[in-house]
């Protein structure tokens, strides 16, 4: 009767852990647990101990994020942006001036399309130039809209 007692008030009074209360006493865990929950008072407990565990984890996450330093990755896009550019004015730029067909069907994918060989035909009513190729007789990789600013090695 005496365990009872000292059961209820280390764990009502203290608000000790019913694992504590069964170290401290040398009982079981599932006895002090019984015990505890044969109280009229066990549910009252249960849901403030609840809500102030909510508090502290609450209050212990604010001061976590606002002293938590994330680490800082290497920022090489500038770098890559810049190989990117020098890629693309040597390939603006080959044969002195003049855009080869590769290069043209690269930077103007809107308006080709694969025929059933692979080959890149011009879409019909676009009105181009004498100097656009209208067939493209090589099975490139044309980027479509929805991955345009991925970077392409061709």
């Amino acid at each position: 009767m005496d365990n009872k007692k000292d059961i209820l008030d280390l764990y009502y009074n203290k608000h000790l852990k019913q694992k504590d209360i069964a170290t401290m006493l040398c009982v079981s865990k599932q006895y002090v647990s019984k015990i505890v929950n044969a109280d009229v008072r066990s549910k009252k407990e249960k849901q403030t101990r609840k809500e102030n565990n909510a508090k502290k984890r609450q209050d212990y996450l604010k001061e976590y994020f606002k002293n938590y330093d994330r680490p800082k990755k290497e920022d090489n896009y500038y770098e890559q942006l810049k190989a990117l550019q020098y890629k693309d004015s040597l390939e603006l730029s080959y044969f002195s001036g003049n855009i080869n067909d590769y290069a043209f069907a690269k930077y103007n994918p809107s308006i080709y399309h694969r025929d059933k060989n692979g080959n890149l035909k011009l879409n019909k009513g676009i009105k181009v130039g004498s100097d656009v190729p209208k067939t493209i007789n090589m099975n490139i990789h044309i980027p479509t809209q929805k991955y345009k600013y991925r970077c392409y090695n061709m």
